[in-house]
This record gives structure tokens, C-alpha cells and sequence, in this order.
């Protein structure tokens, strides 16, 4: 195996000059001189978890505009939240998002904790997440390993290992070279170069700072790394969604707390925990009416299992909506319900959206 030829130190330094001339400019992130702010920190990391960072852009300086401290989105309705948050998926971190402001507001002052310890007792924020805010709000010394961290490291150090039991040899090769200062910026340069440079396929390895320490492209291997083990294909389930019509107005009703799409608007449907077979779709309607079916399914990968829901439609007189839980939505207005993006689908197969 070739070792890099620069000590952990060098190479840092290297990586940083790198990230001074080649920064992304993003909008949750301090410019040259300035101090960050814990909070955009915060929210920008919670919603760029499993997201793209074109995707989050728009959704954080939505955020930012209508609850512009922690205090404010601690003092949100969990539900605006949660409408606010449709589309970027993943909704446990909504849920998350508004119990971890209310507990920086409340058991500290409004002020997140400096420390990846006290950050890792917040809801919602994992070893990846707590490091992040502390190196990069903070200037903890904290190794902040995200996928783009272990693309980089495995291909410096060709860490053969499948990635899952790597992780730990990603972890000590990205702390070895941490610096003794600037380690927010050392956080956010790993991340740079990663989505930048050392991108999956294509690797820009010429324009790399770690090029000449770098195991994987001197035996013209890049691509090669990290090797991933081999995945599963995702189970398939079927199920039904059904939206039933009043006039103009839809019936939409509030999702259980906790589980898939927990506390969220949402049309009726069957679980979506199993796989329901076509002959018991029905035993979930809402209610007894002329239900048809749409042409067809909507389609929808989850990040364990993929669905492929039915859409049923009716139509009713009657005033009251069926159920406790559930009542009438104008077609107009669904946009603004925050419906999950697998119910988004079915409005708009049945011309709602």
C-alpha cells in the first residue's frame, strides 16, 4: 500500500489553502472573518442529511425568514413546521428539528452547547451531525466524517475494507490529520473537496490538494473507492391511497405521531409498513363509496422498502368527513397543507395538483 507522502500536518495545511481559493459559497455558511451562527449551522446540517444541497437551499432560506432564531422555531406550531418541511423527506428530522429547538430554548437559554458531548444530547443530532456543529459553529476539535469525508479518505489511504468496517480506520485518518487550529474550516474543506473534486465518478484528481499523497490515484484506481459492499434490493410492497371529493375539496387527514410521515397531513391510505395485497385495499377505505381506481400506480422509494400505491378515487354529499381525524381540504389549498411528497403524487394523478 502506498503511504501519503506529506505528514497528517502537511496535508492539512495543503487541503486548507485548497478551501481558502475554492470555497463553496453557500448560504448557511460564515464568510472569511466572520463568526458563524450556531443556528443556520444547526439547521442547515439537520436538513442536508441524506438531502442535496441544491434541494436545501431553497427550504433553509425559507426557515430562516419565517423563524430567524432558535427561539422562534421553538415557539413554532410542530405542524407549520412540518408543512414548511414537505418535500424534503425523512419527516422524523422535522419532528426532531422543532424538539431539539425547544430544548436549546428552553434548558439553554437559547444558546446551542459548544460541545460535541452536550450537542449528541439534543434530539435529533447523531455522531456526524454533533461533530459538525461543534468543528464548524464551534471550532471544536472534531472530525466530522460525512459521506463525502469517506469517499475522500478511503481513496487517500486506498482503504480496501468494505465501507461499513471501515468506518472506524475513516475515522482515525481523518482525526490524524485534523490541525491544531481552523477545524470548522477543515470540516467544511473535506466536504468541499469531496462534492467538488473527489466526486464519485469522474474525479477531478488533477485539481486535488491530496493528489500527490493519494494511494488510489497513484495505482489509477479512484473510481475503485470506497468499495461498497453488495445491497440488497429493497423489499416491494403494494398499497392504496384514497381521495375522496366534496366539490371542490378533498379529505385529508393527520398521520399517526410517530412512524412513516408521523403527525403529517396526508390523504387515507393502508399501512405502509407491509406489503396489503390488491383483494384488502379496500378494508382501509375510509368509508363506503363508488371507489375507482386511477390508471396508474404511483411509485414511490422509501429508504427501506419501495412502494407502489393504487390510487383510488370517489365522491360524496355528504358534510361531515368520515372519521375523527379527518376533514375537508380545498384542492386550491393543498399546496399549502405540506402533504408528504408520495401524497403529492397521488393529488396530482387525480388532477388535485
Amino acid at each position: 500500500m502506498i503511504k501519503p507522502v506529506r505528514p497528517p500536518r502537511k496535508r492539512a495545511a495543503a487541503l486548507l489553502a485548497w478551501y481558502d481559493a475554492n470555497r463553496r459559497d453557500l448560504p448557511w455558511r460564515a464568510r472569511p472573518g466572520e463568526a458563524p451562527d450556531p443556528y443556520a449551522v444547526w439547521l442547515s446540517e439537520i436538513m442536508l442529511q441524506q438531502t442535496t444541497v441544491a434541494t436545501v437551499k431553497g427550504y433553509f432560506a425559507r426557515f430562516l425568514a419565517r423563524w430567524p432564531t432558535v427561539e422562534a422555531l421553538a415557539a413554532a406550531p410542530p405542524d407549520e413546521i412540518l408543512a414548511a418541511w414537505a418535500g424534503l423527506g425523512y419527516y422524523a428530522r422535522a419532528r426532531n428539528l422543532h424538539a431539539c429547538a425547544v430544548r436549546v430554548a428552553q434548558a439553554h437559554g437559547g444558546r446551542f452547547p459548544q460541545s460535541e458531548e452536550e450537542l449528541r444530547a439534543l434530539p435529533g443530532l447523531g455522531p456526524y451531525t454533533a461533530a459538525a456543529v461543534a468543528a464548524i459553529a464551534f471550532d471544536a476539535p472534531c472530525a466530522a466524517v460525512d459521506g463525502n469525508v469517506e469517499r475522500v479518505m478511503t481513496r487517500l489511504h486506498a482503504i480496501a475494507a468494505p465501507l461499513r468496517a471501515a468506518k472506524p480506520l475513516i475515522r482515525a485518518r481523518t482525526e490524524e490529520m485534523l490541525p491544531p487550529a481552523r477545524a470548522g474550516d477543515y470540516a467544511q474543506a473535506l466536504m468541499d473537496l469531496g462534492a467538488t473534486i473527489c466526486t464519485p465518478r469522474a474525479p477531478a484528481c488533477g485539481a486535488c490538494p491530496l493528489a500527490p499523497d493519494c494511494a488510489a490515484f497513484a495505482a489509477g484506481a479512484a473510481e475503485a473507492y470506497p468499495v461498497k459492499a453488495k445491497k440488497a434490493e429493497k423489499p416491494k410492497r403494494r398499497g392504496a391511497i384514497f381521495i375522496l371529493r366534496r366539490g371542490d375539496a378533498a379529505m385529508v387527514t393527520r398521520r399517526p405521531p410517530k412512524g412513516l410521515f408521523g403527525g403529517m397531513t396526508a390523504f387515507p391510505a393502508t399501512p405502509f409498513t407491509r406489503d396489503v395485497a390488491p383483494g384488502d385495499w379496500l378494508d382501509f377505505a375510509p368509508c363506503a363509496a363508488d371507489w375507482r381506481t386511477l390508471p396508474e400506480p404511483v411509485a414511490h422509494v422509501f429508504t427501506h422498502f419501495a412502494l407502489q400505491a393504487t390510487v383510488f378515487v370517489a365522491k360524496t354529499r355528504k358534510v361531515s368527513p368520515p372519521g375523527v381525524d379527518c376533514r375537508w381540504a380545498a384542492a386550491g389549498d393543498l399546496d399549502k397543507e405540506g402533504l408528504p411528497t408520495l401524497m403529492r403524487k397521488a393529488a396530482a394523478r387525480a388532477g388535485l395538483l
